[in-house]
């Protein structure tokens, strides 16, 4: 008989408790819980995972990381600033497809994070930052109206940052449509080439 790989079983550990955190919260959650909803005892739990706390290091870092690489891959384009915009959108929309529980927590429980909880701040901060940085840039050249960049940097992110509860109730989802339009309605507000 195969014994169960320990990546995946760890990969295993931390869907189950993504879940159980976007479902219950990550403060009710418990060992034990997760335990039990992947159907073996708490004790095993350990064998692959420190705590519940390294569970969600594990969720949001691994999350925030992959939107700062996704970031520094948008900045490094010669693109303009509307199709920055754009490719944020979409950047969005493709990691929260495909990790709704995960950006649950993100959005919810980062600041339960610990040990971590500076690194986080440093890579939203960054990214943020960033956000605005094209935002202003759009304005400067143009390409948006003349408009608090502030105000547009929260609209765009606040919706963006929220598709996790709206993305699962789609049965077929799109990702390529889903951020057209997406951009269509968020940035276009904002463009000069209505």
């Amino acid at each position: 008989m195969n014994k169960p790989n320990p990546e995946n079983r760890k990969d295993e550990i931390i869907k189950t408790a993504a879940g159980l955190f976007k479902k219950k919260g990550y403060s009710a959650v418990t060992m034990r819980d997760i335990a039990q909803t992947m159907g073996i005892k708490a004790a095993s739990l350990y064998n692959h995972i420190q705590s519940k706390q390294d569970i969600l290091n594990s969720i949001v870092i691994s999350i925030a990381q992959e939107f700062t690489k996704g970031m520094e891959t948008i900045k490094a384009t010669n693109s303009g600033n509307l199709e920055k915009l754009h490719q944020i959108v979409l950047l969005h929309v493709d990691i929260t497809a495909k990790n709704t529980y995960q950006m649950a927590s993100l959005n919810n429980d980062w600041m339960h994070l610990e040990s971590q909880l500076d690194y986080y701040l440093q890579l939203r901060n960054a990214y943020e930052k960033d956000v605005m940085d094209i935002i202003k840039a759009g304005i400067e050249s143009n390409e948006f109206i003349d408009a608090n960049p502030e105000i547009i940097m929260f609209s765009i992110l606040s919706t963006l940052r929220s598709l996790y509860l709206w993305i699962p109730k789609k049965e077929e989802l799109d990702t390529n449509e889903l951020a057209h339009n997406l951009s269509k309605v968020l940035i276009q507000g904002i463009s000069r080439k209505n």
